[in-house]
């Protein structure tokens, strides 16, 4: 058994991950290590933004907790458990599971040394990295990221992230209206969004001539969520190979934050 790390779930949130974790696939090897010891192994590279290979050696294996980490992400289970945890979330919050309204902007991070797929430099913001492309509800919730070189325009990277909105079909069935800043504007990813998505598109612009922080309709939400996962250290900067990874990262810190929130 592991020793109670910061990172670790609690019996509560335990709890409400238990209906949520497959079962061993039928015909392999019988499952032999503590699920719970696995996700906190997880978690803890998470938070404390250690190497696979440095976990602690009260933890499983690191080739275990890694190959669970990969495969999960391979076949769609840790979305799948993500996407749960927001509708019970937003159920939780007296709202519907799917949201009326959604805030979509884009974070350029550095990334570490030897990672060089998906990077570019992002002209604007002036680093050289990756772009994190984030879709939230109005309470903060992650619906879809996509991560992708930090040259990407915010247009073409919006519609990639929207598409895979898109195809979550009945979990945003009552999606209507898309908050964005004057980064998505102009009249062709407008007309993009309504023809493909038949959403509409609310800029919402920044005033002239002001150089005081400004609170601005909808766009702090999704700046609050960028917020709550750079608290995580493995979020700080993008240390991973592959950019499926990164998003991986983001939806686990998610994960993380709702299964706190559901278990106070």
């Amino acid at each position: 058994m592991s020793k109670c790390y910061p990172s670790n779930l609690t019996r509560t949130e335990s709890e409400f991950l238990s209906d949520l974790i497959p079962d061993p696939k039928p015909g392999g090897r019988p499952r032999t290590v503590e699920m719970w010891e696995v996700l906190n192994a997880i978690f803890y590279v998470l938070v404390e933004d250690c190497r696979w290979r440095s976990l602690p050696g009260d933890f499983p294996a690191w080739q275990t907790v890694y190959t669970y980490f990969r495969n999960w992400r391979k076949d769609g289970m840790w979305i799948a458990i993500h996407d749960r945890l927001r509708e019970w979330t937003r159920i939780e919050a007296d709202r519907q599971p799917s949201p009326s309204e959604a805030v979509l902007d884009s974070r350029s991070v550095k990334t570490a040394a030897g990672v060089s797929e998906s990077v570019g430099f992002d002209n604007g913001k002036l680093i050289k990295g990756r772009k994190r492309f984030v879709s939230v509800d109005t309470l903060g919730l992650v619906l879809r990221v996509f991560v992708t070189a930090a040259s990407v325009g915010e247009r073409e990277g919006g519609k990639r992230v929207l598409k895979r909105v898109k195809r979550m079909d009945k979990a945003v069935s009552r999606l209507t209206t898309i908050w964005v800043d004057g980064g998505f504007d102009g009249a062709p990813f407008l007309m993009w969004v309504t023809d493909m998505c038949r959403w509409v598109v609310q800029v919402v612009l920044r005033p002239e001539q002001t150089k005081r922080f400004v609170l601005l309709k909808k766009r702090w939400v999704v700046e609050r969520t960028f917020g709550w996962l750079m608290g995580y250290h493995r979020l700080a900067r993008d240390y991973e190979l592959l950019p499926e990874t990164s998003e991986t990262f983001i939806y686990l810190a998610m994960i993380r934050i709702m299964l706190r929130r559901l278990a106070a």
